[in-house]
């Protein structure tokens, strides 16, 4: 519990540190005319639609309260008239306040279907436009535990903030309803407005106080709750059983989970405890003035001074009105607080990447003449104080193949990143044909280079769709996915799957088949195969293949790609050895650059690993 105790007085401390005052959650209401305009652009029909119906229903409830009103005044006369009167008019009156009640019944679902639908077309928008600007950014923004923190409470938005659409139509429905209400009210006594305010003010400023605290709480957990899904999803995955049951992890995770997870428990329950008794109170406040307005109104009608349908009118009017001011107040902060959720929505969107092209871009030169030439280039990861990579000077000429060795952690696929502008380079500059990269057209640029890396990923799709994934605007060339599939040797495996190049590849869907780390290695390797680029990279994609099995791989791309640049990436030497040249990297800098003949020659470190590795196949 000591723990538990610890993490509350920690979280209690950020919590206050970014606790929003009230002026800041009035300044959060600037969003919605950015959320509005999202939610027109989405749909204008349903948009007008939505407000004429919430303008109509507006006016219903004071039309069946005056109804209701002439109804029992109705009632009273006929009663004390001794032969009974003509019911002709109360009839009219019932059979219109049954027509203003089927109405509203047709109105209210008329609101709720558009809301719905608005809603859910909002919500696919917004998700479109997330991924979209996610495309934009940087690799390095992404290796961002902040950016990531961004990304995760913007991701939310998309799904959660569609309530708040209807929230404001509501708000704007209740205050017409409200300022029709009032017209009554006024007429017969302008002090129980003023009632109305003492009913509800306090209960606002209640809701007001404890929304910035939930706020606060859940924004300064943001690290905690990603931590909390990662734990629950590593914990029950078929990515992670073996590992799981093999080293007994269950325990360990549970427990790690049950100590994060109790100490935010213990946060919110204390939020929600003094929520509820203040809310409680507050809201007594609100009924004991309801009820002394209501006993105001009886003394009136007893004394004379109005009808029983006046009574009967000014007391609905007053309770519809404190009902609708509690839930505008109550709906305020809610709403404030919704739109402070939408501010990290709209800042992920503001987010612009380091990395962009020229004002005036070239094309990329086709075919590439020279090749890239490395001058002096250094590259530091965000917030490290290390080098990646520094003073790299080297020239890959066209149509080259050079291979990348060196130890984990030397460089070689920062390199690779840079060379395809991943990354932007700290110091120094990268050329192509003369020019620096910066200069060049960015899309046009990573359309010329095709990488496969060594994490490359399984996607949850089908066979065809994920060597498609390769160059996407091929994704109907069926005869250009076939013949990537044969470049790789994956059409051997994908033709003994049940349902061929559509069969889906995976576990997470029903029907999926699960590949081997061989067999998905060559569906990952047709992908470079389906990219006409200049440049190919291969970042150790093969790792998990055994050295004959990487050697053939190898041997075939060579071949394949005659007349084109490439860069291999891989820790065994046998299989490096068939490049033009091999570029061998030691913490970050250029150790040796030379043939494997020229590199041997040199009796250097690549010499002397290169032995030690043959040594280990004899």
């Amino acid at each position: 519990m000591s723990d538990i105790k610890k993490g509350r007085r920690a979280s209690a401390a950020t919590e206050g540190e970014e606790k929003k005052s009230f002026k800041e959650q009035l300044g959060a209401l600037k969003n919605l005319p950015k959320f509005f305009r999202l939610i027109w652009e989405t749909s204008k029909r349903m948009t007008i639609g939505n407000l004429l119906l919430r303008l109509v229903k507006a006016a219903i409830p004071l039309s069946m309260l005056y109804v209701a009103k002439l109804i029992i005044d109705e009632v009273i006369r006929l009663i004390d008239v001794t032969d009974g009167g003509n019911l002709s008019y109360l009839w009219i009156l019932v059979a219109l306040e049954l027509g203003l009640a089927l109405l509203s019944d047709i109105i209210n679902r008329g609101i709720t279907l558009l809301d719905s639908l608005l809603g859910d077309l909002f919500s696919n928008r917004t998700s479109i436009s997330l991924i979209e600007h996610a495309a934009k950014l940087d690799l390095a923004q992404f290796e961002d535990a902040t950016f990531y923190d961004k990304l995760e409470r913007a991701r939310r938005q998309t799904v959660t903030r569609v309530v708040l659409m209807s929230q404001v139509l509501s708000q704007v429905q209740d205050v017409i309803t409200i300022a029709f209400l009032a017209v009554g009210l006024v007429a017969f006594n302008p002090w129980l407005i003023l009632i109305l305010l003492v009913a509800v003010v306090p209960s606002f400023l209640g809701e007001s106080h404890f929304n910035e605290r939930t706020y606060s709480l859940s924004r300064s957990w943001t690290p905690e709750r990603r931590e909390l899904d990662y734990l629950r999803y590593i914990g029950a995955s078929d990515e992670t059983a073996k590992e799981i049951k093999t080293f007994n992890l269950s325990g360990f995770l549970s427990g790690r989970f049950k100590t994060l997870s109790d100490r935010y428990y213990y946060l919110n329950k204390s939020l929600i405890v003094r929520r509820a008794i203040w809310g409680t109170l507050l809201s007594a406040i609100g009924t004991l003035a309801y009820y002394g307005a209501y006993v105001f109104i009886l003394f009136q009608t007893v004394a004379g001074a109005i009808t029983v349908g006046t009574l009967t009118f000014l007391a609905g009017s007053f309770n519809n009105m404190r009902g609708l001011l509690q839930g505008i107040m109550t709906r305020f902060s809610q709403i404030a607080e919704s739109a402070l959720y939408l501010q990290d929505l709209f800042d992920f969107l503001e987010l612009q990447p380091q990395i962009t092209p020229p004002a005036n871009p070239l094309p990329i030169p086709r075919p590439i003449q020279h090749g890239f030439t490395f001058e002096n280039v250094g590259f530091k990861y965000h917030n490290s104080e290390r080098w990646a990579v520094r003073h790299l000077s080297f020239h890959l000429k066209a149509g080259e193949k050079l291979a990348l060795v060196g130890e984990n952690g030397a460089g070689k696929t920062t390199l690779v990143k840079l060379l395809a502008r991943l990354y932007e380079p700290t110091e120094g500059r990268i050329l192509l044909d003369g020019t620096d990269l910066r200069d060049y057209d960015l899309n046009d640029l990573r359309h010329q280079v095709g990488i496969i890396f060594q994490d490359y990923v399984r996607f949850q799709m089908s066979a065809s769709d994920n060597i498609a994934i390769g160059q996407i605007s091929n994704i109907s060339d069926s005869e250009r996915i076939q013949t990537s599939a044969r470049k790789s040797l994956a059409d051997n495996v994908i033709q003994r799957l049940p349902g061929k190049y559509e069969q889906v590849l995976g576990k997470r869907f029903n029907k999926g088949v699960e590949l081997s780390g061989g067999e998905w290695q060559k569906v990952a390797l047709a992908r470079a195969y389906m990219r006409e680029a200049q440049l190919l990279i291969l970042d150790e994609p093969t790792s998990a293949l055994d050295a004959r099995a990487e050697h053939e791989v190898f041997q075939r791309f060579s071949e394949l790609i005659q007349g084109k640049t490439a860069v291999l990436i891989s820790h065994r030497f046998s299989t490096v050895r068939m490049a033009d040249r091999i570029l061998f990297l030691e913490q970050g800098q250029l150790k040796e650059l030379g043939s494997h003949e020229e590199l041997l020659a040199k009796n250097g470190k690549y010499a002397e690993l290169f032995t030690l590795q043959a040594r280990g196949y004899l």
